[in-house]
């Protein structure tokens, strides 16, 4: 077993045995890892296992089966996120996404720093489902999933009314929208949208203003970018969509 201390973040656990736990952590330097707690009730590792929390960690890596962890430090759980079912909920779904984007015991620096500052805008009160959004876009590569929203797919013309060809698998300017029939006769507002979540970077945002019917356009078209690309079906996104049904009432009630 190699011993390293590394940065992580709890993705989930589940129960194992009677009072054991298993614990998949994301770590900056070792990827993604399943670890055994034994004991886990009575553990001094009880309060840093809980999905959602990010610490220093102590651990024993084993590449043909389960890790261990010795100790941790400097501990950091996201209140504001664990306090808000709404952002809980997308900040889940985010996690779930980074999980599912790479291999076990594969690292990731860059996704992990990528992870880590989009909870912790979330955390700060940057709007959540936009935030959302801008990981949604920026880790299609990581599933193979490279598309333009730039410039047309033809004429390379930018600065256009586009619209999106599942056809080409990128956008079509006005001047070439008759190439496709099924053209998603999207909102132009939405590539041009896209296209800037896919370069911008989190250090340049201060503040996040999208109109609710904008966001629910972008919600719809990404739900079709990752059905028709991607192909993953989260429990978390899921829930997320049940959100628009009942969660009203739970904002209404309070």
């Amino acid at each position: 077993m190699e011993i390293k201390e590394t940065r992580g973040i709890v993705l989930y656990n589940r129960n194992y045995r009677e009072d054991d736990k298993l614990v998949k952590i994301f770590t900056e330097t070792a990827g993604k890892r399943m670890f055994f707690i034994k004991h886990a009730s009575k553990s001094k590792l009880a309060s840093v296992i809980q999905p959602l929390t990010q610490a220093d960690f102590l651990v024993k890596l084993n590449d043909t089966g389960l890790s261990y962890i010795d100790d941790y430090h400097g501990s950091e759980a996201y209140q504001m996120i664990n306090e808000d079912i709404f952002i809980l909920s997308y900040a889940t779904y985010v996690v779930a996404l980074a999980d599912a984007a790479i291999n076990d015991n594969q690292p990731d620096p860059h996704l992990f720093a990528f992870l880590v500052k989009t909870l912790a805008l979330m955390n700060e009160g940057l709007d959540y489902e936009i935030l959302t959004n801008i990981f949604e876009v920026q880790i299609l590569e990581r599933f193979g999933v490279a598309l333009n929203f730039h410039d047309c797919v033809f004429c390379h013309r930018v600065g256009q009314r586009f619209d999106f060809s599942y056809q080409y698998s990128g956008l079509l300017c006005p001047e070439h929208y008759d190439r496709d029939e099924r053209r998603s006769h999207l909102d132009p507002n939405v590539p041009y949208l896209l296209n800037q979540f896919q370069s911008v970077k989190f250090e340049e945002l201060k503040t996040i203003s999208v109109k609710p019917e904008m966001k629910q356009k972008l919600r719809h078209f990404l739900d079709d970018i990752y059905d028709n690309y991607v192909g993953i079906h989260l429990k978390s996104k899921k829930f997320i969509d049940g959100l628009g049904e009942w969660g009203n009432m739970i904002r209404k009630d309070n």
